[in-house]
């Protein structure tokens, strides 16, 4: 977007565009999100910003009335697969505050100068300058949706001291950390560990992950209804276990975590990682716009506006799954992945049904592997994955890009372009993967049952069978082939479509 299209945003007031551009205004000193309330400002009065870290370097607050830092976040960093969207993903994860920017630098190839200076040209803001707005972020929202004690929530966020928790919180919202809780209610939780938050979305947002996600869920390490999801998961500094559900009853059809156990060490990465399972930073209106354009899609996001495409909680768990799913139906793969789970160890946070971890890939190249059942081949792929995994010498995960990617898993036996375009879905949040040789894909196709090709638009007048008439947003169109596949009722006379189909979990 140039500067007019957005300054057109802001005075349209679009909440669409919340958390994917911020506006800074020279005579007042604050920064705000394009919605708003407040009084459109002048053009030359405005310099827009890509990060809210790049608003802060350059001398401006938070606006109080507007909370621009209580927005979902960017699309741009699964959109884009260059260095700076790979060091987004990375810092949203955690890496900056557990490892540093050198441990930063090394998982993208970089050194430490280069990067810094890719981030401050790209993003307007280097490595630490935008781990630090994370955590400011981070706190805000413990501040204003917990009763946590203030010393808990600047460890939980991130920050190395308390003095430097009250300094940033100064300096980003111009209010000390008690102010900002004393403006809020802020929950009870239930217990003593117990955290609730809520999740900002852009809308329309469609439920359908849930359903997704249950129909996969095994038991004991997860749980799901068509409105929930709960699971148990391994984090770097212990067990945590999660609940995430959806109101739609409720004014704003909030969708809420709660966050029954965790190390508050590892509380970053975790609201990171399910913002990306739950794909909360997605654009819905503009995927929406392009698909319904393609007669073949028209019908499919009228009936599921603001489809969403499920993210990845463990990238290295994400491969093992994928792996067992390959070429078998949703319900096979789950009674599979149900077995494999017997090698894996108890949780030290148990709760609500759930009391296993799912395994690791130490436990699945010792003893996991000969307890899939099929062709010894596909148990010796999968252990020699998993063996991968465990030695270190298979390191992938949020800060490759799409060919990177490839490039890694590719060389691995039983894993293929299939493989290899799921998970560039699952894990990197890629929005142009299409899995044509997918057996769900095409019978979602199928399913639709557009009369002819023609109809769909195209530059040539024929329609294309990779779907590139909708790209960037092809993940998306996936998604609904997916869903077509599945619903057990005829389309213009097809056969109805099993509920069994292969598709991928």
């Amino acid at each position: 977007m140039d500067f007019w299209q957005r300054y057109r945003a802001i005075d349209a007031r679009d909440t669409r565009f919340d958390g994917q551009f911020f506006t800074a205004v020279r005579t007042t000193g604050i920064y705000c999100r394009p919605s708003c309330p407040a009084r459109t400002p002048k053009a030359s009065n405005v310099t827009f910003y890509e990060t809210s870290a790049a608003a802060h370097d350059a001398g401006y607050r938070a606006c109080k009335r507007c909370l621009p830092e209580a927005v979902p976040g960017t699309p741009a960093w699964n959109v884009r697969q260059d260095v700076a969207a790979r060091a987004m993903r990375l810092i949203n994860d955690g890496v900056v505050n557990r490892d540093g920017v050198d441990g930063l630098a090394a998982r993208l190839g970089y050194s430490s100068r280069q990067l810094n200076r890719i981030l401050s040209h790209e993003l307007g803001a280097g490595p630490l300058s935008l781990a630090r707005a994370g955590r400011a972020q981070t706190a805000r929202t413990l501040l204003v949706s917990t009763s946590m004690k203030l010393a808990d929530v600047a460890f939980a966020a991130g920050f190395s001291s308390v003095r430097q928790f009250n300094e940033t919180m100064a300096e980003v919202f111009d209010m000390t950390p008690s102010a900002l809780r004393a403006a809020s209610r802020p929950k009870t939780s239930g217990g003593a560990t117990a955290l609730t938050l809520s999740l900002p979305y852009r809308e329309p947002f469609h439920p359908g992950i849930f359903t997704f996600l249950s129909v996969r869920a095994i038991p004991g390490i997860e749980s799901g209804t068509a409105t929930s999801y709960a699971r148990m998961l391994a984090l770097p500094h212990g067990d945590a276990r999660f609940r995430v559900e959806y109101d739609a009853v409720t004014p704003g059809r909030p969708l809420t975590l709660t966050i029954g156990a965790v190390d508050l060490r590892d509380l970053p990465a975790l609201l990171s990682r399910v913002r990306r399972l739950f794909d909360v930073d997605a654009d819905p209106v503009a995927i929406d716009t392009t698909l319904a354009a393609d007669a073949r899609l028209a019908t499919a996001v009228a009936e599921a506006p603001g489809i969403r495409m499920p993210g990845a909680l463990d990238p290295g768990e994400m491969l093992i799954r994928a792996m067992v799913g390959q070429q078998v139906t949703v319900a096979a793969a789950r009674t599979a992945l149900t077995r494999l789970s017997a090698v894996g160890r108890s949780s030290q946070s148990p709760g609500e049904g759930l009391e296993h971890m799912f395994p690791t890939a130490a436990e699945i190249a010792a003893d996991g592997h000969a307890l899939v059942r099929g062709p010894r081949k596909r148990a010796e792929a999968l252990r020699a994955a998993a063996a991968a995994l465990a030695d270190g010498s298979l390191d992938f995960g949020y800060g490759d890009d799409v060919d990177s990617l490839a490039a890694k898993l590719l060389p691995l036996p039983g894993v293929g372009p299939w493989t290899a375009g799921y998970l560039a879905m699952r894990v990197l949040g890629a929005p142009d993967v299409f899995l044509g040789n997918d057996a769900a894909v095409r019978n979602g196709v199928k399913a639709l049952a557009v009369p002819t090709p023609a109809t769909a638009s195209s530059p040539g007048g024929t329609a294309s069978p990779d779907f590139r008439e909708v790209s960037p947003w092809r993940s998306y169109a996936t998604m609904h082939l997916w869903r077509a596949a599945a619903q057990p009722r005829t389309r213009a006379g097809n056969v109805p479509i099993k509920n069994s189909v292969a598709a991928s979990v």
